[in-house]
């Protein structure tokens, strides 16, 4: 039995990334909620999701450029 560990590594950060983001909403986005209600919790979301925006985009063309250097070093 061979063990990848690049593959348990990369599983390992997915399921830490995932398990932060739901932390951060759902914890933070609900103690907003319980403390100002549900106005101030939607504006929560909303910031929260603005705040995320420019990740996201870095994170796409990080991606991007991997696999156009991919594609590039194949021919």
């Amino acid at each position: 039995m061979t063990h990848d560990l690049r593959r348990y590594a990369r599983q390992t950060n997915f399921r830490l990334i995932v398990g932060a983001l739901l932390l951060l909403f759902i914890v933070g986005d609900g103690l907003i909620y319980l403390i100002y209600g549900p106005g101030a919790a939607l504006m929560g979301l909303l910031c929260l999701l603005a705040g995320l925006l420019p990740v996201a985009l870095t994170l796409l063309i990080m991606l991007l450029l991997d696999w156009v250097a991919k594609r590039v070093s194949e021919e």
